[in-house]
């Protein structure tokens, strides 16, 4: 009888292999399981072998990030659930900055492309309910305006997760999406306030040893 797979085991071996990559040691067979007491086999029982657990590393990334979107309650003001969405991007990537690194390495790929293409549809969806209640302009392209709202969060969350700026850096995403969607048509107070809230519900940190450190994610 075949043995029944844990997914615990293979969320181990993904979350191992991050920490590896974002620390650059080098990833073979042996040092993905060393220390984690299962065996070199379990990469193939869980992957196929190291391929399939590339590409399972970057789909985890973007598995995470849509459960993040999951949670967003919907509002009646679009404007705020973009906002929202924002928001819970950014914490996902600081949750998990090892998996977000890998997700956006084009050269491995997606265990399942649609799916992974599925997150940037909760933005596509927010814009089009703005334009039903009149927020944005009916020409305004929802993919387009969920792209351009997507580059400014990754922009600013990159060069906070994986680069030198300091948190406060994020704080630029109120501003700029404000101007994003005053663009797409919404009027500038109203939209600003919109903003405002739906950045709100970003996951505050906590104070470790008197240095912020971000809490565990929403799951």
């Amino acid at each position: 009888m075949a043995r029944t797979k844990d997914p615990a085991v293979r969320t181990l071996l993904v979350e191992r292999a991050a920490q590896m990559l974002r620390a650059r040691e080098p990833l073979t067979l042996r040092s993905l399981v060393a220390g984690t007491g299962v065996s070199t086999m379990a990469v193939y029982t869980y992957f196929g072998g190291m391929d399939g657990l590339w590409k399972a590393l970057r789909q985890e990334g973007f598995t995470r990030l849509g459960s993040g979107f999951h949670t967003v309650e919907t509002s009646s003001d679009a404007v705020r659930d973009l906002a929202a969405l924002s928001a819970s991007y950014v914490d996902n990537a600081l949750d998990h900055p090892d998996l977000y690194r890998v997700m956006f390495d084009a050269s491995v790929d997606l265990e399942d492309l649609e799916a992974a293409d599925a997150t940037l549809e909760y933005l596509v969806q927010a814009v089009r309910r703005a334009q039903d209640e009149g927020r944005f302009r009916a020409d305004v392209d929802p993919l387009e305006l969920a792209i351009q709202s997507w580059a400014i969060d990754h922009g600013l969350v990159s060069l906070v997760a994986n680069g030198p700026l300091p948190h406060s850096t994020l704080e630029h995403c109120v501003p700029m999406l404000t101007a994003l969607f005053v663009h797409a048509g919404d009027e500038p107070d109203r939209c600003r306030a919109s903003v405002e809230r739906g950045w709100a519900q970003r996951v505050p940190p906590r104070n470790v040893g008197g240095q912020a450190v971000w809490r565990a994610p929403r799951m």
